[in-house]
Parts: C-alpha cells; sequence; structure tokens
C-alpha cells in the first residue's frame, strides 16, 4: 500500500485520499454485514462510542498520520517504522497484562526486527539511522501506535464476529476522517482534489480500497482473533518485506544479505507462530486431563 500511495498523494492530498478511500469501504464493509449477518448486526447495542473509538483511533488515526508522514518521507522509511508494531503491541499486551513478555515470544520480535532492519538497509542494519529521523517519520510512528491500540480494541468485542467489529469500527473511524479533512478545507489548510485528480489516481483508489482497506483490515481482524494481537502484530515484519519484494519484481537485484533478512523474518514469524500454537495446544489437554482426574480417581490412579 505505501508504495501505491506515495504515488496517489502526488495529486490527491492524505486527508481527502483516506476520506474517498474510507467512505467507500465503510459502504462495503456495511453491506457486506447487512448480506451476511442481516439488519441485527448493524445495531450499536450502546457500544458506538467505543467503536468510534478504536475505529477514530485504527483507521483515522492510522492512515492520517501515516499517509500525512509518506508527504514527508520515503516509503521504505515508513514500512519500516511500521513494522516497530509487534515491539509496541508485545509491551502493551505486558503492561495491560502487568506481567513481563515471554522472552522467547520478545526474542523472536527481536529477530524480526533484526531481518527486517537488513532488508531495508539493503543490508546494512544502520543504514537507515544515517539518514536521520524527520517530521514525517514521527508522524508514521504515531501513526502505527493508533494502529496498535486499535488492535487491542478487538479483544473488547469478542462476542463481535470479525466483519462486525471490523465494519461498525470502521464506520466511526470514517466518520472522524470526514470531520478532519471537512474542517481542514474549511479553514484553508487543504484544496480539495478536483474530479481530473480523483481520476487520475483510480488505480491506485481501486487497490487501496479493495484490497488496501476491505480486505486488508477484514483478514487483519479475523487473524487477531485467531491468533491474539501479540503474536498477529509480528505479520507487520512483512510490510517491508513485501515492498522488497516489489522492488524485486520491478528489476531490483538484491544481494545476500538482504536475502538473508527476509528469510530471518520470515523464520521469526514461523517460529513465533509455532511457539504460540503449541502453547495454546498445552493449556486446554492439561485443563481436560485435570478434569478426567477428578471425574474417574480410580482410572487415573490406574
Amino acid at each position: 500500500m505505501f508504495p501505491i500511495a506515495d504515488s496517489a498523494i502526488e495529486y490527491v492530498d492524505p486527508f481527502h485520499l483516506t476520506a474517498i478511500r474510507y467512505l467507500l469501504a465503510a459502504i462495503g464493509f456495511l453491506a457486506i454485514l447487512w448480506m451476511v449477518e442481516g439488519l441485527r448486526a448493524l445495531r450499536l447495542e450502546g457500544r458506538g462510542l467505543e467503536l468510534w473509538a478504536f475505529g477514530t483511533a485504527g483507521i483515522a488515526g492510522f492512515n492520517l498520520f501515516a499517509f500525512a508522514g509518506l508527504e514527508h518521507t520515503t516509503p521504505e522509511h515508513a514500512a519500516l517504522i511500521v513494522a516497530t508494531s509487534p515491539l509496541m503491541t508485545l509491551l502493551a499486551d505486558a503492561a495491560l497484562a502487568r506481567r513481563a513478555p515471554r522472552p522467547v515470544t520478545l526474542g523472536f520480535v527481536l529477530m524480526a526486527l533484526a531481518g527486517v532492519l537488513l532488508v531495508i538497509g539493503h543490508g546494512d542494519p544502520t543504514a537507515l539511522l544515517h539518514g536521520g529521523i524527520n517530521g514525517g517519520d514521527v508522524l508514521v510512528l504515531i501513526g502505527t501506535a493508533s494502529f496498535v491500540v486499535y488492535t487491542f480494541g478487538a479483544r473488547r468485542f469478542a462476542s463481535y464476529t470479525s466483519l462486525r467489529y471490523t465494519a461498525l469500527s470502521a464506520t466511526g473511524g470514517t466518520l472522524t476522517v470526514l470531520a478532519v479533512t471537512a474542517f481542514a478545507a474549511a479553514a484553508g489548510w487543504l484544496t480539495p482534489p478536483t474530479a481530473g485528480d480523483v481520476a487520475a489516481i483510480w488505480w491506485q483508489l481501486i487497490y487501496i480500497v479493495v484490497i488496501g482497506a476491505l480486505a486488508a483490515v477484514l483478514a487483519w481482524n479475523e487473524g487477531v482473533k485467531r491468533l491474539g494481537a501479540p503474536n498477529a502484530a509480528l505479520f507487520m515484519n512483512l510490510v517491508p518485506v513485501v515492498a522488497f519484494t516489489i522492488a524485486i519484481v520491478r528489476g531490483y537485484h538484491p544481494d545476500g544479505m538482504e536475502l538473508l533478512g527476509a528469510v530471518i523474518t520470515v523464520a521469526a514469524l514461523i517460529g513465533a507462530n509455532l511457539t504460540s500454537r503449541r502453547q495454546d495446544r498445552r493449556r486446554p489437554v492439561s485443563a481436560a486431563w485435570a478434569d478426567t482426574r477428578s471425574a474417574n480417581p480410580a482410572k487415573s490412579r490406574a
């Protein structure tokens, strides 16, 4: 999404681009929710303020800050900053649970981050530090933190399907995007795009709406529901790896260290996922064994 959005904001500013993108996406989410779960699923049930707050963080916060940051930084820098979200998520999860993160999980996070640094740094893990950090990087970092908040918000809606949480929260976030964009335009800070400007980015718009919003946000929330926020967040490390892959397809020739970085990142994702699944399997088996022993003491003694 970052390389495509970077080309789109040459014609349409980040605020109007986000407003157009999520207005279309929100309509799509609500239509799909209505068709799949019925009108009843569209009810807020007194939780509209929560849905709006988390949607504002994940939809408005992430997209407005990240896209605005892209005007002042590179897609490569933005991709790397987004790849810090697993570490943010892990620390936030530990703080909420009031316990230290598991050493093995922390190790996989740092391992994945090291791989990302090799990929984006073209084999030199310190390369990006030489370029310094600018205001655009800070905006992307704030946007990334906002999306971490949105990810944890899904925990409060465990009874909702991923589709329902996505549709309702995205609608709330879209209202915030529209309000902020309208205010900025009325204040003279933004110039609304012309029909020609929007037409010039028609293919980018299709991608960031259909793939970057409808498919991506729904798939993300379903992944979080199945894997848990810390393990799911590790997949954010694939953001720069995918950007790296796109560069190869477009003719870039990577060296051995860059390929090593990609392998390290993917290995960390696989290791973290397998470790999490093993721990999840171990808990129910232990509980079931304890229940069997208590229900049949003669069998347990045998």
